[in-house]
């Protein structure tokens, strides 16, 4: 077989209707990783769905307890044809969010991959269970090529990543041996758009600020003592407005990097967001100055207000509440750091004449990226040259990959098979048939590549 005719099989696998029985069989499983229910979908799926596809591959696999109870085990296949050859880690996750049964539209069943012309509905179809069986059967067509992979192999599976990844960065600190390997590429999240094969090399961190401006047990009537009692819900606005102006703008220095590294830039230059029919147009004006859609949405800081309250705004009486909060989300890049951030809120605040807002963060996660002129990024970026690729140095959203890259020390390189209008987390969930099919020749010709020239990578 020829690397035309092996690209031509890849192809087929979703023309011939076999990769939708496949990833129907997976979808309906509801690994839903918030309920006891689905845990147990999740034992099975593993047990019954990704050892057998591992083993298929000549892997030895073995599933793992999870060193955080609030977590599910961990699954890992090992291959291994040569120390002399390249290690190459995979990654996938096995658990869904809820299947909001009975919202889907024309009666879905969240359960039931449907074909509804190019889109393939069912939960799981895009996040992740599409995308990891990109990879497998990508594999697949590989050693069926060559006979051998030309490289090792290790994959590993998560069954919380909807739920945080509990245990998944104590799991790979204590088995670094087990999961040690050259590079990791992994499926997860959407490319830039429909249209545009995309490679993203890391991910945004995020963390949560909370906000609290409690001033008095009671509230009092507005008429007899407006003007002259603090109201919490105005300061609290205004204390919002000095961390991030009324367009956007992040006025803080210590929430924000401290440059954009002309990498970056460079890799961004031609990036075009929003670029899908339907999507929401950017609205100019918005956001960090001087910076493109693509830079502000993959290479910088962002604070945006989540939630807002104060008193009951659908019924609301003439009083001054006693108290009001918020809470703000600031999604950032490497080069970012949370220690300090707190006392460096509060220092400004105060300075604006806020000190009354407590403030607290919470439900954090890191930044991670790998640079982008490492030579594994070149090496993928060339095997896929003429594409059309496009390549983020960090995703919009949060995914674990500073456990791939500072823990487990690999470089990352994520080629997503999702785009962002999938809808996944919402009813209506679904992979296109385009996306699928194209998905499975990239990842082929990136792993038929690795067979071939990845020992000099190394």
């Amino acid at each position: 077989m020829t690397p035309t005719e092996l690209l031509a099989k890849a192809r087929d696998q979703v023309d011939s209707g076999a990769f939708f029985a496949e990833l129907a069989r997976m979808v309906s499983y509801p690994t839903v990783s918030t309920s006891p229910d689905g845990r147990v979908a999740v034992s099975a799926y593993l047990d019954e769905v990704l050892a057998p596809a591992l083993t298929t591959l000549g892997c030895t696999v073995e599933t793992f307890p999870n060193p955080d109870p609030s977590g599910g085990p961990f699954l890992v296949g090992t291959r291994t044809e040569s120390p002399e050859l390249p290690t190459l880690l995979c990654y996938g996750h096995a658990d869904v969010v809820d299947g909001h049964a009975g919202q889907w539209s024309e009666d879905r069943d969240p359960w039931t991959l449907t074909a509804d012309g190019e889109r393939w509905y069912g939960r799981g179809a895009a996040d992740n269970k599409g995308q990891h069986l990109v990879n497998l059967t990508a594999l697949r067509l590989v050693l069926d090529h060559r006979g051998a992979l030309g490289f090792n192999l290790k994959f590993l599976f998560e069954t919380g990543e909807e739920i945080g990844s509990p245990g998944l960065a104590d799991f790979a600190a204590q088995h670094r041996d087990l999961l040690a390997a050259d590079v990791l590429i992994a499926s997860d999240g959407p490319r830039l758009d429909a249209a545009t094969p995309t490679l993203f090399l890391g991910a945004r961190g995020g963390v949560r600020i909370n906000l609290d401006v409690d001033l008095r047990p009671d509230a009092y009537h507005s008429g007899n003592w407006g003007g002259l009692l603090r109201n919490p819900a105005t300061t609290l606005a205004g204390a919002i407005s000095s961390l991030v102006d009324g367009h956007g703008r992040v006025q803080v220095p210590e929430l924000l990097p401290s440059d954009l590294p002309e990498t970056v830039r460079e890799a961004l230059a031609d990036v075009v967001v929003a670029n899908t029919p339907g999507d929401p147009v950017p609205d100019p004006g918005w956001g960090a100055p001087g910076l493109s859609a693509a830079e502000r949405l993959y290479g910088w800081n962002t604070l945006e207000v989540l939630a807002f309250g104060a008193a009951d705004v659908d019924r609301p009486v003439n009083a001054i509440p006693g108290r009001a909060r918020a809470v703000l989300q600031l999604r950032y890049v490497t080069g970012t750091t949370l220690d300090g951030m707190t006392e460096a809120i509060e220092k400004h605040l105060a300075a604006q004449g806020f000190s009354m807002v407590e403030v607290s963060l919470s439900e954090s996660y890191p930044a991670s990226r790998t640079p982008v002129d490492n030579p594994w990024v070149r090496w993928a970026q060339s095997v896929l040259a003429g594409t059309g690729l496009a390549t983020l140095p960090s995703f919009g959203g949060g995914l674990p990959n500073h456990v791939f890259t500072d823990i487990l020390g690999l470089p990352t390189l994520w080629l997503p098979h999702s785009y962002p209008g999938c809808l996944q987390h919402a009813p209506d969930e679904h992979l296109l048939a385009p996306i699928a099919r194209e998905g499975l020749v990239l990842a082929t010709s990136l792993f038929d590549a690795l067979g071939q020239s990845g020992k000099d990578v190394r």
